[in-house]
């Protein structure tokens, strides 16, 4: 595999800020179509605060965390013809085993609302991919800056024990710039 030229700390680096984002996913096995908007912040969180303690002490193996970030979103969705938002947030500690890959601790999954951890790679293109193993699952997202102000975020969810998938999903996000 060829390196990078775009280490996990830079792409974090350019992701930080506050995004819109529109989503569509599809459910295979139900035939069902949602659409989403979100508002996302993505910070950075001190390895010493209290959520990225905690979050360490969830994991038995050894790592080495280089950083650690906290993403908010607050998101409303077509699925009901009620007009609710729901907010939640997340904590992911970054561990890297090489300039191009890693490990990514979470206090919640993207595919279930557990502990996980993923594993992460950034490719060729710069596009950051990130693998996780859960109970029944497997999530794959691929993250990719089509311009500085302008991500795209494709997933995957499969089953584990025949791996046929489940659902897929495709993400716009934008920046949103203060003057």
């Amino acid at each position: 595999m060829q390196k990078s030229q775009i280490t996990i700390k830079e792409f974090i680096d350019k992701s930080i800020g506050e995004w819109k984002s529109l989503r569509s996913t599809h459910t295979i096995a139900f035939q069902e179509f949602e659409n989403t908007t979100s508002n996302i912040f993505i910070s950075y969180l001190s390895l010493d605060s209290i959520e990225a303690k905690d979050l360490l002490k969830k994991f038995s193996f050894s790592l080495n965390p280089k950083f650690a970030i906290k993403i908010i979103w607050q998101a409303s969705s077509d699925w009901t013809n009620e007009d609710k938002s729901d907010q939640n947030d997340t904590t992911l500690i970054f561990s890297q085993k090489d300039i191009n890959s890693g490990i990514i601790l979470r206090n919640k999954g993207y595919a279930e609302m557990i502990h996980a951890y993923s594993n992460y790679f950034i490719d060729e293109q710069e596009n950051l991919n990130i693998i996780t193993e859960y109970n029944s699952i497997i999530s794959e997202e691929k993250i990719w800056f089509i311009s500085n102000h302008l991500r795209a975020r494709y997933s995957l969810i499969k089953n584990k024990e025949f791996g046929s998938l489940i659902q897929t999903s495709h993400s716009s996000e934008i920046r949103k710039i203060t003057s």
